[in-house]
């Protein structure tokens, strides 16, 4: 029973790993055709109509990001890591990245087109794209076991021996190193966003 809950655990966290890969790319494509949208918005004759697909097109973006980050979060772990298949160094840092993204987008206006900080959380969810395209194809995917027995290959072999978090032991170390560096990173920017956040709030000054 034991093992059966155990491979489920791992079935489930390696399963919303990979999804949370398909999502960021999906967030990167849905915030790049902001053209398509106004393309679009221009068949909306209801002001409500007009008002709710802005709205939308924005959080879609944003609420796939907060998902990408919280599952990241969530596989930054040395027990997690060590169970599922992970890319170090790269899914890690491209969380962070995703968690910067996120930040310039909902506390510095990085959301709007127009704004000058649209362009650098762009840059941002593309460059974490780049980091999990290559991670999840060439690392958590590598050439199987099968495949290299008949056709050795010293690069995949490296791969899947040093890059995977869950390969004994190179793989287990590198992800020990690679949760020191980006965990402490990650928090960082959750501090830098609940402090961005809270500058919202202005104490109310007490009534005479």
């Amino acid at each position: 029973m034991h093992e059966i809950s155990k491979a489920l655990e791992v079935w489930t966290l390696q399963t919303l790993l990979n999804i949370s890969i398909l999502l960021g790319l999906l967030a990167l494509g849905l915030a790049l055709i902001q053209p398509y949208y106004r393309s679009l918005r221009e068949h909306l004759t209801l002001r409500v109509s007009v008002e709710l697909w802005d709205i939308f097109t924005v959080f879609l973006v944003d609420f796939f990001l907060a998902v990408v980050v919280l599952v990241g979060f969530v596989v930054l772990n040395p027990d997690i890591m060590a169970d599922i298949k992970v890319a170090v160094p790269f899914g890690p840092l491209a969380t962070v990245l995703f968690a910067i993204a996120l930040v310039v987008r909902l506390f510095y206006n990085g959301h709007r087109p127009e704004n000058k900080n649209f362009p650098a959380s762009l840059w941002l969810m593309f460059a974490a794209n780049l980091i999990n395209i290559f991670g999840f194809s060439f690392v958590m995917e590598a050439a199987s076991g099968e495949y290299l027995q008949q056709h050795p290959s010293a690069f995949w072999t490296f791969i899947k021996t040093y890059l995977r978090s869950n390969a004994n032991p190179h793989g287990l170390e590198l992800a020990q190193i690679t949760f020191y560096v980006c965990f402490p990173l990650l928090i960082a920017v959750f501090i830098w966003g609940f402090v961005q956040a809270m500058k919202h709030y202005k104490p109310m000054k007490d009534e005479l």
